[in-house]
């Protein structure tokens, strides 16, 4: 899921953390902020018992601290318990990091020290990176791309012991999108709902329950549509979107479009069109070629998709107002873009 150019991925980090092995450093890096959110609490939980935190857990902020106060406290001794655990946040934010090198070179046996940087990344060619690596650990957090998180919803609910539909977790990443933080919250907003049900099993119903989707009206239910070439179901959906513009705004839809046709288009090119071939070429879940992909390369061809792709940008354009002499409503571009999608 969470793919790094060196070092562990995010599940054999947790792993290796929850076995109760654990390093004097961890720098946590990325844009994708819930990897670092979850490696942060883990380490904690594994370091320190809630009762041994009062004195044993610090905690600092990049912006309002510096590099030798962090070290002074890293070279300590914990209080009553094994450990001290030192986190700081905004590490982005520090000034002066090169300082740390010393410390790095003798880290505290009994100290974990852990530094979230969220939205960038450290430098790999620099002394302090090269030194974290060698004694500890340098994760760097990439957020999941839109064709893989089904799998990851799959397997958050495996996680929690919950069955979930292939439909219904394709719903769910379509409908949340690749913000981890918000769509773990969603799921588990779906857990609690399924606390009483046994067997545990999430369906497209109770999804759309939960997470306040317009059981009728959403992408998921115009990317069926346009996968089965219903062009009366699809005028519909468009329709109704484009009265609730505020709800379906066009520059939300249209990279959802975009994406849909792009990878339609690029499956023309897998080696291998079968449905595992496919979603292996595209890097999506198999159900997502499966049940969209390989079924929608029957309704519209290589040329067409090209030139559907080529619609949307021109859509996108024109919304924004390049090369127009006046505005147009996004109800009307809308009509005007899947009617040329449809014949």
């Amino acid at each position: 899921m969470a793919k790094k150019a060196q070092g562990p991925t995010f599940e054999a980090l947790q792993r290796e953390i929850r076995s109760g092995v654990l390093r004097p450093v961890y720098y946590l890096m990325g844009e994708e902020s819930y990897y670092i959110e979850q490696i942060e609490q883990c380490v904690l939980d594994a370091a320190l018992r809630p009762e041994e935190r009062d004195f044993n857990l610090i905690m600092y902020y990049g912006e309002e601290s510096n590099i030798e106060d962090i070290v002074t406290a890293a070279r300590s001794f914990p209080m009553g318990a094994q450990r001290m655990v030192i986190i700081v946040r905004e590490a982005q934010r520090l000034k002066r990091i090169e300082l740390l090198e010393s410390y790095l070179r003798q880290p505290q046996p009994s100290t974990v020290l852990i530094f979230c940087h969220k939205d960038g990344r450290l430098d790999r060619r620099s002394k302090v990176a090269s030194l974290i690596d060698k004694v500890g650990v340098l994760f760097e957090a990439e957020p999941v791309k839109s064709g893989l998180l089904p799998t990851f919803v799959q397997n958050y609910f495996r996680s929690q012991q919950i069955d979930i539909e292939p439909q219904a977790a394709i719903l769910l990443a379509e409908h949340v999108g690749n913000d981890l933080t918000r769509l773990v919250s969603e799921m588990d907003k779906v857990c609690i709902a399924l606390q009483s049900a046994n067997p545990k099993n999430v369906t497209i119903d109770i999804v759309v329950r939960n997470v306040g989707i317009n059981k009728e009206y959403n992408f998921f239910e115009l990317q069926d549509a346009l996968t089965r070439k219903d062009i009366a179901r699809v005028m519909k959906i468009v329709d109704f979107f484009g009265k609730n513009v505020k709800q379906f705004p066009l520059q939300t839809l249209l990279p959802q479009l975009f994406t849909y046709f792009r990878n339609i288009f690029l499956a023309y090119y897998a080696p291998d069109r079968s449905e595992g071939g496919v979603a292996s070429w595209l890097g999506v879940n198999p159900w997502a070629a499966k049940l969209t992909y390989v079924p929608a390369m029957r309704m519209y061809s290589a040329r067409k998709s090209m030139a559907i792709l080529t619609a949307i940008r021109r859509a996108d354009a024109r919304s924004k107002g390049v090369g127009m002499s006046s505005s147009v409503a996004e109800a009307d571009l809308l009509k005007e873009l899947f009617f040329f999608i449809l014949h």
